[in-house]
């Protein structure tokens, strides 16, 4: 992995969460509210969920 990978891949982050927040912002706010409902333990259980899924997917497409 080079760093041009990796700033392309901040990038692409940058760019779909700007979209979110661009055209749904109401929708992020109702999101960020559910999380603050959510127990710390279940927040963390999807951010674990949400890192696996990435890196599954990453060595799924780099190979």
């Amino acid at each position: 992995m080079t760093a041009t990978d990796i700033a392309t891949g901040i990038a692409m982050v940058l760019v779909i969460e700007g979209l979110v927040y661009a055209l749904a912002p109401s929708l992020v706010e109702r999101l960020l509210e559910a999380l603050r409902m959510m127990p710390i333990e279940a927040r963390r259980a999807l951010g674990l969920a949400s890192l696996a899924t990435g890196l599954v997917l990453l060595w799924m497409f780099h190979g």
